[in-house]
């Protein structure tokens, strides 16, 4: 007994129907709109600046007295102003000018040639010669030729370059003192909101005497510069093109 099942295709189509709706509802909520911007609130910076491990200011000082002139506060014309704990603020710069030039040539060329050839050999040739037919010899019993050329060239040129300044804050400290920071930063100009984001690992020498550290002296950094908006929707091609794309093996 065979039972049919029906209603299959039906279900696929609502499916498919109600996850292209989803992915569109992103676009359509921000029509005639500009998109919003994120809540710092909501980041792990401000969980950081607002539950710092230890407050600087109850640090004692340096010195070990308290009506002494210097003490090791940020507050202090002469106290270390560098990030070094859970809720510092440092800045980070980007100053990215990579250029990558590499050329390869290879070129390829054999040939070859064989001939057999049977002139003489007691007379036999001539006699096998008078019964071949009529353009046949055995002096040019067999005769090859083969030659083959490749050549090939590739050329690839590369320059990215890009000079931008975020305060990253200190996230956290490991066991072994190395901080671990983030920082994000996101402008908004009329209908496009621009969002750069660093993360990475530091540690507290690199940072310079103006709380600065270049991006080159971060450890697993990861920097992404990019943004949300109708200009990025329009340079995204649409998803059903995406999944032909993927599906289609033209």
């Amino acid at each position: 007994m065979k039972t049919e099942r029906r209603g299959t295709c039906p279900l696929v189509t609502i499916a498919i129907a109600l996850t292209l709706l989803s992915s569109g509802c992103g676009r359509v909520g921000h029509l005639g709109r500009a998109p919003k911007m994120t809540a710092p609130e909501e980041s792990m910076e401000f969980r950081a600046l607002a539950n710092p491990a230890v407050i600087m200011d109850d640090l004692p000082d340096r010195t070990g007295g308290t009506a002494s002139l210097w003490n090791a506060s940020q507050n202090s014309l002469v106290g270390d102003r560098r990030a070094g704990k859970r809720g510092d603020i440092l800045t980070v710069v980007i100053e990215i000018d990579d250029k990558a030039e590499m050329q390869n040539s290879s070129g390829r060329s054999r040939s070859s040639s064989d001939k057999v050839s049977i002139p003489q050999m007691a007379g036999i040739v001539q006699r096998i010669d008078a019964r071949l037919p009529d353009g046949a010899s055995m002096d040019e019993l067999a005769e090859a030729k083969g030659s083959s050329t490749y050549k090939g060239s590739g050329n690839i040129s590369r320059r990215d370059k890009m000079t931008l300044r975020v305060a990253a804050t200190v996230i956290e400290t490991m066991p072994n003192g190395v901080l671990r920071i983030e920082g994000s930063q996101e402008v908004r100009v009329n209908f496009e909101v621009r969002v750069l984001t660093v993360t990475g690992f530091v540690r507290p020498s690199d940072i310079g005497r103006r709380n600065e550290i270049s991006y080159d002296r971060i450890a697993g950094a990861r920097i992404s510069y990019g943004g949300r908006g109708q200009i990025t929707d329009v340079q995204q091609p649409r998803y059903g093109q995406q999944v032909a794309d993927i599906l289609l093996p033209y």
